[in-house]
């Protein structure tokens, strides 16, 4: 597994980025993206369908963003994982500290989005403040259960795929020196 300092082996083409809801996966994805040239899909613009529901056609967009030459997307989806995996070149794994950094993160983007009443993805809003009380999917209530997931998830990969590159980032300043460094050396 790479450090924030270790060089990329190759320009990354097919890239995942992986981490608790609220690492900021989208946010550097994009960062990526506008870096590398690659086009960012966010994965959950494929999942969520109105009202929240899941899309039918998600898999299949899956697959066909996986057919591409280049691309950047989130790694989450217990489903699309797998494929997603066996077609990537290089994976993120953002491992922020999770009460420092990644649970502020998430209760603030969900107050802010909620708030805002901003759009999410086909039509969705984050619902009502107080559902973080009653209901279990809450974003911020699902950050907190699977903050850990990631720390088996990401190992068993490298296991199952050595020849992908993991970049693990365990802090903002070392994103930073990740993005200034062996990301734009690659990118030569």
């Amino acid at each position: 597994m790479l450090r924030a300092e270790d060089p990329l082996p190759r320009r990354p083409r097919r890239i995942l980025v992986a981490g608790v809801s609220g690492t900021g996966k989208t946010t550097l994805a994009g960062r990526v993206a506008q870096a590398t040239g690659v086009p960012h899909t966010e994965i959950d613009s494929l999942f969520h369908g109105p009202d929240w529901t899941p899309r039918p056609q998600f898999m299949a967009e899956v697959s066909a963003l996986v057919a591409g030459p280049c691309w950047i997307t989130e790694w989450q989806y217990g489903e699309a994982r797998p494929l997603l995996a066996e077609h990537a070149d290089l994976l993120i794994w953002l491992d922020l500290p999770f009460t420092r950094v990644t649970l502020p993160r998430v209760v603030r983007r969900t107050l802010r989005r909620r708030l805002q009443r901003e759009e999410l993805w086909n039509g969705n809003v984050e619902p009502p403040l107080r559902t973080i009380l009653h209901d279990p999917e809450h974003i911020v209530r699902w950050a907190v259960r699977i903050r850990r997931k990631y720390r088996t998830l990401v190992p068993d990969l490298e296991g199952a795929r050595p020849d992908l590159a993991i970049v693990r980032l365990r802090t903002t300043a070392e994103v930073e020196r990740w993005l200034r460094g062996p990301l734009r050396e690659a990118l030569g």
